[in-house]
């Protein structure tokens, strides 16, 4: 429901986006349908296989699985296009992966069921923040882009509830507000910010500046529900951070220093 929603409100703000950059139907050839399809189904299974996930593990152990997506996301544009990233990728991702861990509490709990359907999911989170690179800056409709995955795979998971969970659809008029925000914010808001940016950032340093969701969780949490961070907490989210600046200042400050030699 969130994500037909959130593709249902970005419809408006994407045909503007179509009319102002005189999009031509001959752009959109067949190669690039069927990365925009692959890109449809990275979001559609890494949303389904994380809320099969979650309900069968712990939250300390789907909050730290959930993240190894900025492990996935440089190793399948290596496979993908034999694309390296940046050298200090190779100390910002291991650094926000343990910020997580330690943001989590510090711990992992046995591994169960669920948490090889979250691996799977990271899997294809890492497949989605990639594809999302690749096409926001192929095409430079990013609304669009956004507007078009949302509807295909909004409507691919209601045809899935409706098989496999018909009775679920009787208690979404106790829980509208919350639909509204997931569907508006955290979907048609959040998504397409990241679709935008995305367009300018490579897409490894852009997985682990996304690592920061977490972090922005946590503070959320003290912030509305008055929720207390550990000491392991407070280093974790100190790592993210740092692990964020590590991967835009470093390459910022050489390519500066680069261009005053010359």
């Amino acid at each position: 429901t969130r994500f037909l929603l959130g593709g249902l409100v970005l419809i408006p703000f994407a045909a503007l986006e179509l009319r102002s950059k005189r999009a031509r139907p001959a752009r959109f050839t067949p190669a690039l349908w069927g990365l925009v399809a692959l890109l449809c189904t990275a979001f559609f299974a890494g949303s389904i296989l994380q809320q099969y996930g979650l309900a069968l593990t712990s939250v300390t152990n789907s909050g730290f699985l959930t993240a190894l997506y900025v492990l996935f996301v440089p190793l399948i544009a290596f496979l993908a296009m034999r694309a390296k990233p940046h050298p200090i990728i190779y100390v910002g991702a291991p650094l926000a992966l343990v910020g997580i861990f330690y943001l989590n509490g510090g711990r992992f709990e046995d591994f169960r069921f669920g948490d090889l359907l979250v691996v799977t999911s990271a899997v294809f989170w890492g497949g989605h923040v990639f594809l999302l690179g690749l096409l926001s800056r192929e095409t430079a409709l990013p609304v669009a882009l956004s507007a078009f995955t949302f509807v295909v795979v909004g409507v691919a998971c209601l045809a899935l509830a409706a098989g496999f969970e018909p009775d679920g659809f009787s208690g979404l008029g106790e829980v509208w507000p919350q639909v509204l925000y997931t569907g508006i914010l955290s979907t048609a808001l959040a998504f397409t910010l990241q679709a935008v940016a995305q367009q300018y950032v490579p897409s490894a340093n852009a997985a682990i500046v996304l690592s920061a969701e977490s972090l922005f969780a946590a503070l959320g949490g003290a912030l509305l529900l008055g929720e207390r961070l550990s000491p392991v907490g407070y280093a974790g989210a100190a790592l993210i951070f740092v692990a964020i600046l590590v991967v835009e200042a470093v390459p910022a400050l050489r390519a500066r220093r680069a261009a005053a030699g010359t």
